[in-house]
């Protein structure tokens, strides 16, 4: 379990930490008694006071960098002030280029309103484990989950309860509330169609329980089928996050000599490794195999040759999430609990321009 930082950072374990301001020198810096610091600073329900009042004292917390303490806080709300972040593994945060994205501007909503995140990973049977050791211990006020999985039931159970949760992901429950993308895949696999490619492979960029994962995978089939195109199991790999797990997957693609002429890849972390695979087999991209990701990370117009992606949102996924997480956790009304982001196929040199011959 780690908690992040000022700096964004993630601490692991317990580390030394400075002597702290405390509310007596914010009060006397505000001209203010310390009971009114702490009505301010904890947002306390039913206490009237001026605004010039209210902005003294949160000038003051800010100039002094003071935060109130957790006990404090939660004794003066009933709450944590705490937000449970779930991934599936600590790894995810080097390999996946989309999630630090997300959890900055997530950090950056949860800071505003005076909550810290706490970061859990889990895998597998530990999943169940964390969620009962964060929320039945009464640790977090809410969740975020990235990638849920669509039969993972300690979640549905929580959704059930009305435990205040937002998933980057949706479970198919009709109380769920989620912060997800639009889908892109249907321009992407009309690009590529368009340019006369009818052997399109697919490596997915995460396990096919993955509900974001499986979308992915069940859209890329159901255009085929549209387009009266093969759909094979032998043109989809499954991928694992990394770029290291696309660069085997295109590999396998290549050692079972699989006809295509185009590769989706499930996100741009996957397509970069799969490019390093055609290359180093000698392949030339777009000429012989054509790429498109998905995501735009930073480095996706830096890649040989630049890769045709589709943009999506995550700075705008983080904040809308955080935001929506807080309105549930202090009881506002959330009149959108199914936010769906638009994305932007966006081309560059990786697919090509000119059709595909027929063979």
């Amino acid at each position: 379990m780690g908690f992040l930082s000022p700096d964004r950072g993630i601490i692991w374990g317990t580390q030394v930490k400075p002597k702290r301001p405390t509310s007596y020198q914010v009060a006397e810096l505000a001209g203010v008694s310390r009971t009114t610091v702490s009505f301010v600073l904890n947002n306390v329900d039913g206490i009237n006071l001026p605004s010039s009042t209210r902005q003294r004292v949160l000038d003051a917390a800010k100039e002094l960098g003071y935060v109130p303490d957790a006990a404090a806080r939660k004794l003066a709300s009933g709450r944590t002030q705490t937000i449970g972040l779930l991934l599936h593994g600590a790894f995810q945060l080097e390999i996946d280029a989309y999630i630090p994205q997300v959890l900055s501007s997530l950090f950056t909503v949860s800071q505003k309103h005076g909550f810290q995140v706490i970061v859990e990973t889990v895998t597998g049977l530990r999943q169940t484990r964390a969620y009962r050791d964060l929320v039945r211990g009464k640790q977090i006020d809410g969740l975020v989950v990235f990638y849920p999985n669509e039969d993972d039931e300690e979640l549905i159970d929580l959704i059930d309860e009305g435990f205040p949760a937002v998933l980057l992901g949706s479970v198919g429950h009709p109380n769920e509330h989620y912060v997800v993308q639009r889908s892109s895949i249907r321009p992407v696999m009309q690009h590529l169609i368009g340019l006369g490619h009818e052997r399109i492979a697919h490596i997915t960029f995460a396990p096919e329980e993955l509900s974001t994962s499986s979308r992915r995978l069940a859209s890329y089939r159901r255009y085929l089928q549209e387009a009266n195109l093969e759909v094979s199991d032998e043109l989809v790999r499954f991928g694992e996050y990394s770029a290291e797990s696309g660069y085997y997957a295109m590999n396998s693609l290549l050692r079972d000599k699989v006809k295509f002429s185009a590769l989706f890849a499930g996100n741009d972390t996957i397509a970069l490794g799969a490019m390093a695979a055609l290359h180093e087999a000698g392949l030339s991209i777009p000429e012989e195999v054509a790429v498109v990701g998905y995501d735009d990370i930073p480095n996706a117009r830096f890649s040989t040759p630049p890769l045709t992606t589709v943009r999506t949102p995550p700075l705008e996924q983080g904040r809308l999430a955080g935001e929506m997480l807080i309105d549930l956790i202090t009881g506002k009304s959330i009149p959108e609990p199914k936010i769906r982001l638009d994305t932007k196929l966006i081309i560059r040199n990786s697919c090509g321009g000119k059709r595909v011959p027929s063979s």
